[in-house]
């Protein structure tokens, strides 16, 4: 087993993903793995940091597909058995980036619960005998400002009022997923944390002119896939920290 630590980043062939990983291994040394749905596009992602001498390796993942999640866990667990760092950031916003092809309502809340809540919660359950097998293991899920309960009553916030209701309700979902995973990691002294960033300039938001580049906003999953042991855990939080639940 190596004494490297060992990252996943799921979704990580492009935009935040992509910048997280890309920080893992430049600034902290870890080696990390670019999961994808598209294997050829987390290959290249892994293939150009290996190029510039960083430690990088990939593997095909789609959150929805048991199979897929099931190979993924199968092959960290024969090259690294372990995991010390896993960052669920892959998603979709089928509200506000919508489909080519018209979905129903139904279809919309179907796919967009499979891939942010049911694919992480199925992916983190299954690696949890590799993160048990490191000190201090960490999970960060990227959540969003809209899975605010509280912000969401808030009638002087900018964002009052913004209807995507199943991308809200995935997210808000997820917090709960995180606070459950940090009950779950205490006893193996690990860490969980949900980090919201707001908009971010990917194809999620339609690459918004406005909205903070990936690099940027990476910073703060970063920081909190990196928290040493005995770091903070069941916490909902954007750049400035403590976000309202």
């Amino acid at each position: 087993m190596t004494h490297q630590q060992i990252a996943l980043v799921t979704g990580a062939n492009t935009g935040l993903g992509k910048a997280i990983a890309e920080s893992l291994a430049k600034n902290h040394g870890y080696h990390v793995i670019i999961s994808s749905r598209d294997p050829a596009a987390g290959a290249a992602v892994a293939t150009s940091l290996v190029s510039q001498g960083f430690s990088a390796s990939s593997v095909a993942l789609d959150l929805q597909s048991d199979e897929s999640i099931s190979n993924a866990v199968s092959s960290i667990r024969s090259q690294h058995g372990k995991l010390d760092v896993l960052v669920n950031n892959a998603g979709v916003n089928l509200e506000y980036i919508k489909p080519k092809d018209p979905i129903t309502p139904r279809e919309t809340f179907t796919k967009t619960f499979q891939a942010n809540l049911i694919g992480p919660a199925l992916l983190t359950d299954a690696l949890i005998p590799l993160l048990e097998q490191v000190d201090s293991p960490r999970v960060v899920f990227v959540s969003s400002n809209q899975a605010s309960l509280t912000k969401t009553l808030d009638k002087s916030w900018y964002l009052y009022g913004l209807d995507i209701p199943a991308y809200k309700t995935s997210k808000a979902a997820v917090n709960m997923l995180a606070l459950t995973y940090s009950v779950k990691l205490e006893s193996m002294g690990g860490m969980c944390n949900a980090v919201c960033l707001g908009g971010v300039n990917t194809k999620m938001s339609g690459f918004h002119k406005d909205a903070e580049t990936p690099e940027n906003a990476a910073k703060k999953v970063v920081e909190m896939a990196t928290l040493p042991k005995g770091g903070r855990t069941g916490t909902f939080e954007d750049t400035q920290g403590a976000f309202p639940w």
